[in-house]
């Protein structure tokens, strides 16, 4: 074998090897590899292997453009619509900015120097934030298969983000948007959203069999994705993703009203009766809708009904709001989201809980009495 892996870390190996270069000599390359032994066999293999065939990039003459796109095309693992929007993050961001520069030669000055770029050039901070992670993931790679000899995306941060308050409706408008909706086909999807702070595509992948109207809950079991290829449905992106929520009473009269409704739209087009796989909302044939298209609707109808413009999006916030304001604890409501982690639902809605500090000196106050 021309290479061999010595040990480095617990569970880290160094990879060391020959690959030949122009002029037909060897030359050493040197990569890292994670997990056992085996393992690292495996990753010397596949690089002798791409080096033989020649797919093996030379570190010292790849550009960032060739790398970052090398690395889009062999993301296997990452989710199509994710993928989608790294290309285009990649090209617009990274590549348009960076792409001429040599991999190796990459300084972390000149991370700095695309950040003010970006900002400059009118991206927000955040969108600058989402290009920077995007660059530091895929120069981990390089760093793994020795192409690079430091990571120069994870010493500086992206620039700070000034956080904004979501856009919420206040609940005293609730009743009165609700009302402008009645008999439009968004009111079910719409009522649901606020009453369940489900995501649009956990929505639009909501069947019959996950809903118990005896029990008054449903189950978030999969969500509806909008990629160029065309709808997907996928499962969730977190264990807390897949969760079972309570349903207020009214929530349970509308979804059985809904259901009436539905049904005798399917008996008169000779659907027959919906059966557990039949989507809640759907199109009129009981085809998938598409996210998009409920947006765009939403949109339309706050525009001709002088409804108040927020995005659909907006309906999660409020019900988040809705349960704050009404003392939920943070835990439970990140669980009723589906959040990974407590501290994420904290990161968007901090905000809304006040008089939190103010409580806990009353609390103390009553105890030292």
């Amino acid at each position: 074998m021309r290479g061999n892996i010595t040990k480095r870390g617990k569970n880290s190996w160094q990879l060391k090897f020959d690959v030949p270069n122009r002029d037909g000599k060897r030359q050493q390359r040197y990569a890292t590899a994670k997990g056992t032994y085996r393992e690292a066999q495996k990753a010397l293999t596949r690089l002798l292997g791409e080096a033989d065939k020649g797919t093996l990039p030379d570190p010292t003459r790849v550009t960032v453009a060739e790398y970052v796109r090398s690395w889009l095309a062999s993301a296997h693992n990452v989710a199509p619509k994710t993928l989608e929007r790294y290309g285009e993050i990649a090209e617009r961001q990274i590549i348009a900015h960076l792409g001429a520069e040599p991999l190796q030669k990459l300084k972390p000055e000149a991370i700095t120097d695309w950040h003010g770029e970006l900002l400059d050039g009118g991206l927000s901070a955040r969108s600058v934030g989402h290009a920077h992670r995007l660059l530091r993931l895929i120069l981990a790679r390089a760093l793994k298969n020795g192409t690079v000899a430091r990571n120069v995306a994870a010493i500086h941060s992206p620039p700070k983000v000034e956080e904004h308050e979501v856009a919420i409706l206040p609940a005293e408008q609730i009743p009165a948007v609700l009302a402008a909706l009645d008999g439009h086909t968004l009111f079910p999807i719409v009522f649901l959203a606020l009453t369940t702070g489900m995501r649009r595509g956990e929505l639009l992948a909501l069947q019959w069999g996950d809903v118990n109207l005896d029990g008054a809950t449903l189950g978030v079991e999969r969500s509806v994705e909008e990629t160029r290829a065309g709808l997907r449905v996928k499962p969730p992106k977190t264990k807390r993703g897949r969760r079972s929520i309570s349903l207020p009473a009214e929530a349970v009269v509308m979804l059985r009203n809904h259901k009436v409704a539905q049904m005798e739209t399917r008996f008169a087009l000779g659907m027959g009766k919906p059966d557990e796989t039949t989507l809640v909302f759907s199109k009129i044939e009981g085809g998938i809708i598409s996210p998009h298209s409920v947006s765009r609707s939403w949109r339309a109808v706050c525009l001709r009904r002088r409804l108040p413009r927020v995005p659909f999006h907006a309906l999660r916030h409020t019900h988040v709001s809705i349960l704050i304001s009404k003392g939920v604890d943070i835990l439970t409501i990140s669980r009723r989201l589906g959040h990974s982690k407590a501290s994420v639902t904290l990161d968007v809605y901090g905000h809304l809980i006040g008089g939190a500090d103010e409580a806990a000196a009353l609390a103390i106050e009553g105890v030292l009495k």
